[in-house]
């Protein structure tokens, strides 16, 4: 029989043979799919400024559970703020002092750090550890004052550009943050050493991974026949989607190529260029130095139906988001408004287009400040400084019918992480990776504790109920703990591999990330990965491709076929559309085409057998043939970019070496002993 499918919202429809999906593979839909023409207006009820073929809508967003509609100028490009008037936070001041006081004191503070910067012979990184010394006590008597010193500072010895500053150390970009830290960390110990290596590399080298006493860490002993279980045979879709990074502000023909900052917005301009002179006019679909506009984002979410043969009818079983929802604006451009639009309109397009769950984690750029989460144990009060994001997207979910109130009630408590039961019976476990990342500076104190957060505690509960229960797992992060090592921080990373050594391959099926916006994934092994061998591979870390093009990279998402019963992978497609096309098209006769580019097991062309699924083996197996042949290492480098004709080649023997190490890195740890290719 055939079946007419259709992509909700659009017009758009087409006649595929119907299969039936209860054994066997599921099958995927023809191989390109080119979005319609125009905009699909009926994605949003009302507009500010409705779509035109020269410029980006602005839809008048009203958020139901804020009961508010954002105001036009909140993303009109023409009245980009650039001071984010939200509340900011700072640690109770240890003494009360009058305001000529406290301007002395830190003058003199100013005056103290410049002579400890100048002392000759001095290590950097004991120079360093000695200012913030200084700082501290500035940071505890009078708080308010820290981030003007640090701009000050920070300009005198020219640490950044006098902008670069500013945008680093003002009060209401990362300023009061920095505040919290110094007045809380121990600057003369493990948490100076690692500020000082935030701070910059030429301070202190950042520290190694510290010794994990994992004594009384698990409630259980890992059961001697931990075997992952026996397949169904029924396999359903699943559809992974990774950094989506939604730009309102896109303006149409504004400059592709600056030469800083985020491209494709008002006053940038190319390298050698003064505006109002445009070296590479910005696309209406999006361009590789900028992030996703709403034509793009709707465009890759018009084809998902199409490309993986689903309908309202015949939906996704379930979707996976690995986080980032919001752009890469400069910290002054960001607000709190601006984060609660993003999630609610990407949600609410997820909703409108996939028809079935949607569970999502938090990125890093899905707070504000961007990347900082406070953990509930940080003093005097400050643990629930960011509870307003927390809540929100905790009632979106629960609002769009992905998470019941218990999940909600959870999402509040744990950072915007959950754990749920799906309606196939599979336990996901979502988690805010931003307690491992480097760039959240409220991580840099009590380092010597890898979970202040208690966030793998919650983990460890969830897994430990889940091998009580004889549930399978699905692990959901943004920040991947390993590949190159270059984002997360080494023990808390250490912590994470411990726990997947622990619970794998039994009850942990995969783990997903996203954050690099590349397309690529990573090996667990058991015993801290002291041996890469096939015995030893135990779970595999897929690392999603990103929809939105930036940086040179092609705008892409990702389709996996799943056992109902082991809930491992057997297959996974990855589509993509290819950016260097969008400034040819015409959208009054089409937009972009979206296409099939690899499906994984047909790719690396290894012996393995068609009815065993594509786990931590199957990829281990992968590296060995990659070891043998240096081509399906560039086969790799091509498909982690996405196809993007931007992409560095990858043919000498350095870069395999290190690429095919990075894959067998799931932790700090392992990354630092990898080559640099």
């Amino acid at each position: 029989m055939s079946l007419l499918i259709c992509a909700t919202v659009t017009v758009a429809c087409y006649t595929v043979l119907s299969i039936a999906q209860s054994t066997g593979e599921p099958s995927i839909g023809p191989p390109t799919y080119t979005a319609s023409a125009g905009f699909p207006t009926s994605v949003f009820s009302s507009y500010y400024i409705p779509p035109a073929a020269t410029k980006e809508p602005q839809p008048a967003l009203y958020d139901p559970v804020l009961n508010i509609t954002y105001p036009l100028n909140l993303t009109n490009p023409d009245t980009i703020p650039e001071t984010d008037e939200d509340p900011v936070f700072y640690p109770q001041a240890t003494v009360n002092v009058s305001n000529a006081t406290a301007a002395a004191l830190v003058q003199a503070a100013i005056t103290n750090i410049t002579s400890i910067i100048q002392v000759p012979g001095a290590s950097n990184c004991t120079t360093c550890q000695n200012a913030l010394a200084v700082a501290k006590n500035i940071a505890q008597t009078t708080p308010h004052s820290v981030p003007d010193m640090l701009v000050t500072l920070c300009q005198k010895f020219k640490f950044k550009s006098t902008s670069g500053c500013v945008e680093n150390y003002a009060t209401t970009n990362f300023g009061a943050i920095w505040t919290q830290v110094l007045a809380f960390a121990d600057v003369g110990g493990l948490d100076g050493r690692y500020i000082c290596s935030q701070l910059s590399s030429t301070f202190c080298a950042q520290p190694r991974t510290s010794p994990l006493n994992t004594t009384g860490l698990f409630p259980k002993p890992k059961p001697a026949d931990a075997t992952a279980p026996k397949p169904s045979g029924k396999r359903v879709k699943v559809l992974h989607l990774s950094d989506l990074h939604l730009d309102p502000r896109y303006v149409v023909a504004s400059e592709a190529n600056c030469s800083s900052g985020l491209c494709c917005r008002p006053g940038v301009h190319a390298a050698g260029f003064t505006l109002p002179q445009i070296q590479l006019p910005a696309p209406l679909y999006g361009a590789y130095r900028c992030d996703t506009p709403y034509y793009l984002a709707l465009a890759a979410l018009q084809s998902i139906g199409p490309l993986t043969r689903t309908s309202a009818n015949d939906p996704i079983a379930w979707t996976i988001y690995t986080g980032d929802l919001v752009s890469h604006d400069t910290q002054n451009q960001l607000s709190r408004a601006y984060v609660e639009y993003t999630e609610y309109s990407i949600y609410d397009m997820f909703k409108s287009y996939i028809g079935s769950p949607v569970f999502a984690a938090l990125g890093n750029h899905d707070s504000n400040p961007e990347a900082i989460d406070a953990p509930h144990s940080e003093p005097d009060g400050l643990g629930q400084q960011f509870s307003w994001n927390y809540d929100h997207v905790a009632r979106l979910w629960q609002h769009n019918g992905w998470i019941d109130a218990t999940g909600a009630d959870e999402a509040r408590l744990h950072y915007g992480a959950y754990s749920v039961k799906n309606q196939y019976g599979l336990r996901i476990i979502t988690l805010n990776t931003d307690f491992w990342y480097k760039s959240n500076y409220l991580n840099y104190y009590n380092m010597s504790n890898p979970d202040v957060s208690g966030m793998q505690a919650f983990l460890i509960q969830e897994l430990q109920q889940a091998e009580d229960a004889g549930e399978r797992v699905w692990i959901v992060g943004h920040v991947l703990t390993g590949w190159d090592g270059t984002n997360p921080l080494p023990t808390p990373t250490d912590l994470f591999y411990q726990i997947v050594d622990r619970y794998s391959p039994h009850v942990i099926a995969n783990v997903f990330f996203g954050h690099t916006h590349e397309d690529e994934f990573m090996i667990y092994y058991a015993n801290n990965g002291t041996v890469n061998s096939s015995a030893n591979a135990l779970t595999t870390g897929w690392i999603g491709p990103s929809v939105t093009p930036l940086t040179n990279l092609n705008s892409g998402f990702r389709m996996y076929e799943v056992d109902t019963a082991s809930f491992d992978i057997y297959d996974a497609y990855t589509w993509y559309a290819n950016v260097s096309e969008f400034p040819f098209l015409d959208p009054a006769v089409a937009g972009p085409t979206y296409q099939l580019e690899y499906s994984t097991r047909e790719t690396y062309g290894i012996d393995w057998p068609g009815d065993a699924p594509l786990n931590a083996t199957y990829w281990h197996a992968v590296t060995e043939a990659m070891e043998k042949d240096i081509g399906l290492v560039s086969t790799f480098n091509t498909l982690e970019g996405k196809s993007s004709i931007k992409s560095p080649n990858c043919t000498s023997e350095a870069c395999a070496e290190a690429k095919i190490c990075y894959m067998r890195s799931g932790s700090v740890a392992l990354a630092q002993r990898c080559p640099k290719g």
